[in-house]
Formats: structure tokens, sequence, C-alpha cells
């Protein structure tokens, strides 16, 4: 039966848990979400709805168009290069939303599945978080995204793969998952002792001028001063997640859902860790292939 208008309000407010499940998974951020809700109730609003058959199908679309719209703006936005005083400031994430739900939803998701989303394109995330998170089938995309269904399907795939993740080809991968998996845990909860226990006397730890931010590049050679750098970090690692880093093991840290930090590791043959390199840099964290751990 088509929907009239206030039949359609009324279907928003009760698809409104779920419409925000969409939007958030699609943006990574709370606050874009619920302004994207915003926006599309607006477009719904305007609308003429009165052959619509599948309202909650129908709004499930128009949220995903108007997150496709901030997902190809943010897109352009990071092509645009960035002077010193811009890479300094936090990108606008919308409407301010309530940090501890923030977090809490990071975590229901999966901190390591939004910060391998943020690396994808629009059309791979827009199709990866429809079908594989929502069962919404590949016809009803590809109609979205102006694209033939196979197409479709293939943007989902290597979405998949990369949120999957494929193991490095390393023996030590189990090894080097576990110290590194020890040191997120150590500094998120400020285990100073732990944490020099992972790290080789002679550990140098490398960060580019867009970390804290600082003029140069910072160094920091020594145990006890490297640990000392990694419990000044301890609010980025709550948001911290273990993953792969040009097929090694290495860690992403998020900011509302987007890659703002990652730290690459190397090891002695004890598995202690030598290295430390941070990377904040938009045009370097751009330059790396990031994927889930499989």
């Amino acid at each position: 039966m088509p929907a009239r208008s206030d039949d359609m309000a009324r279907q928003f407010e009760l698809d409104r848990p779920r419409l925000r499940a969409v939007a958030y998974r699609i943006l990574g951020s709370l606050g874009e979400a619920d302004d994207a809700l915003q926006e599309a109730w607006l477009r719904a609003d305007r609308a003429n709805t009165s052959e619509v058959g599948n309202p909650s199908g129908w709004l499930t679309t128009v949220v995903a168009r108007v997150c496709l719209n901030l997902l190809r703006a943010r897109d352009t936005r990071r092509e645009e290069p960035l002077d010193d005083a811009a890479r300094r400031q936090p990108a606008a994430t919308g409407t301010a939303a309530d940090p501890a739900e923030e977090v809490q939803l990071a975590d229901e998701v999966g901190i390591a599945l939004l910060i391998v989303l943020d690396t994808l394109g629009p059309a791979e995330r827009l199709a990866f978080v429809l079908h594989d998170m929502f069962d919404v089938p590949f016809d009803d995309i590809a109609a979205m995204l102006d694209k033939t269904p196979a197409a479709t399907r293939q943007l989902a795939s290597r979405a998949r793969r990369r949120v999957r993740g494929v193991p490095a080809p390393e023996a030590d991968l189990p090894r080097r998952r576990r110290a590194v998996d020890a040191y997120l845990a150590a500094t998120r909860g400020g285990d100073f002792d732990a944490l020099v226990a992972l790290l080789h006397p002679d550990v140098v730890l490398s960060a580019d001028a867009a970390v804290v931010p600082t003029p140069e590049p910072v160094t920091v050679s020594g145990m006890e001063q490297v640990a000392r750098g990694a419990m000044a970090s301890m609010a980025r690692a709550r948001s911290a997640a273990v993953v792969l880093v040009d097929g090694m093991v290495g860690m992403a840290m998020a900011e509302n859902g987007r890659l703002r930090v990652v730290l690459r590791f190397d090891f002695a043959a004890d598995g202690r860790i030598t290295g430390i390199d941070v990377i904040a840099e938009p045009a370097r964290l751009n330059e790396l292939d990031i994927t889930g751990i499989g």
C-alpha cells in the first residue's frame, strides 16, 4: 500500500534506530550520522511518497544517498592540499555527539572495522555496509551508485577482502600480533612496566611532524623514554586497534571513525620492539595499505 506523508513520518520514527545504525556504519561518526538522518528526513518530508510501496526500504535508500554524498565530499577534501595550520585542526565531524556514546558505538561495531572502512572509497564502503551488514540487495545498491549489480557485487567483494584482511606471509605473525596487542593493552591501561618489558633497550621511536604536532619530526630513543611517550597517548589508544599496515602487524588510531595515526613496528629476533614509526601526516597516511587481520 502506498505511503502517505503522515504514515512516512511514523515509519521514519519506527526505523530511526536502524537508519541511524546504517548512517553510523557508512560514515563512522555519530555526529555526521545524526546530521545525515536530519537531512534524509527533510528530503523524505518534501518528496511525493504516494507511490512508495516499501517505506522502510525507501527510507534506507534516502539515508544511504545522503551518506554517499557526504563520503564523496569527504573524499574530495582529502585530496586537497593541506597547509600546516589546517593539518593541525581536526576535521569537522558534524553535530557534536556524546563522547561516551561515540566510544560505546565504536566498541560495538569494532574500532578495527571502522578504521579499515575509512580507507575504502565511497562506493566500496556503501556497497559493503549496505549488503554485508544490512542485507540490502545488490540491485538496490547498484541503483544508488549508478552501476550494474555485477559491478556493485565486485565493489563489496573488494571491500570484504580488505576488511577481513590477508595474513602477512611471515612465520612470526602470531608472535608479533601478540606483542602489538600487549603494547596496545599496556598503553590503554597506563601500565608503564608492562610497556617497558615489550621494548628493546635500543628501541627508537620516530614521529612525523603532524603527530604532536611539532615543527619538525621527533625521534626518541631508549625503553623508558619511548614508554613515557606512549603513556602520553593513552586517550588516543582508546580508539586504536591492531591492523595490518602494508602487510605487517601494526596499529591504527581513529577519531570519530576517521583514520588519524598509524604505528608501524620493527622487531628484534627475541620478539621485542626495536622501532616504532608513528605516522599522522595525511599524505603519508594515504599511501599506507591498511587491512584487517584475517
